[in-house]
């Protein structure tokens, strides 16, 4: 009788540990929330938007010179953007309050295209530019972070904060590394950089292959202040139908 009492108890801790975390908030998922969206730019408004972003640019990779002089600079791909080879493209866009409470702005990710810029250079810098109607408001470096997840206003000021995506593949290895930034005087701020959130050797076909990703969630809001943020990790075999098992807790390491 107490095993049966005993059991049940065990049984009702469970599904309230299971019902609690349910319910939490989650600012994203990565084991299975969706990165790529679709992206609807007319030509017209692509052209508009870099013109206003970079003074000068190359419409296609062919006009890309072979003999720009960058030997005495330190950063290649600084000297290219200054010489104007470069091929932009935005990649990424979010409707929001981004600079200025009650202004209705648009956030784009830009792919600067370095002329030759090889994959140690991340094929290329990143920028976000943001526009409030027809001005350009920002236009700042986004450490290659390549992606919008997410826009929100976790410590309901006004002013919407970006969950931004970066990636790279490298021997069949994809990693995910993710950062919630907001702008302030005109500067872009990192709130939370949340480092690694998704490993997938799978395409890598080594022995022990896997994925590993991270899910994070809200802790309980308060008035003007940002939420705590809760990692938890996860991992998961190749196969088609994922099995997701609990791995730790806190940023993944490198």
């Amino acid at each position: 009788m107490k095993n049966l009492v005993l059991g049940a108890l065990v049984s009702m801790f469970a599904c309230t540990q299971v019902a609690a975390q349910s319910n939490r908030e989650k600012l994203f998922d990565f084991r299975t929330e969706t990165r790529n969206k679709p992206l609807s730019v007319t030509a017209a408004a692509n052209k508009k938007i870099l013109s206003a972003v970079f003074p000068k640019y190359l419409s296609d990779a062919r006009y890309c010179k072979e003999d720009v002089d960058t030997s005495g600079a330190d950063d290649y791909l600084a000297a290219m953007r200054k010489a104007g080879q470069i091929v932009p493209a935005i990649i990424d866009l979010a409707t929001g309050t981004f600079t200025a409470a009650g202004e209705e702005q648009i956030a784009y990710i830009i792919s600067v295209g370095e002329c030759n810029a090889s994959h140690a250079d991340n094929f290329g810098s990143k920028r976000l530019a943001i526009f409030a109607g027809n001005k350009l408001v920002l236009n700042a470096d986004l450490d290659f972070k390549s992606g919008i997840l997410k826009k929100t206003d976790l410590d309901s000021n006004g002013i919407d904060e970006l969950l931004l995506l970066g990636g790279d593949m490298n021997q069949g290895i994809l990693i995910e590394i993710a950062a919630l930034v907001t702008v302030r005087n005109r500067r872009v701020v990192v709130v939370q950089d949340f480092k690694k959130v998704l490993e997938d050797s799978c395409a890598s076909l080594m022995r022990g292959s896997g994925i590993e990703a991270s899910v994070i969630f809200l802790g309980p809001a308060r008035s003007g202040q940002m939420p705590d943020f809760q990692v938890e990790n996860y991992r998961a075999g190749c196969g088609r139908t994922k099995r997701w098992r609990f791995m730790s807790r806190g940023v993944m390491e490198f």
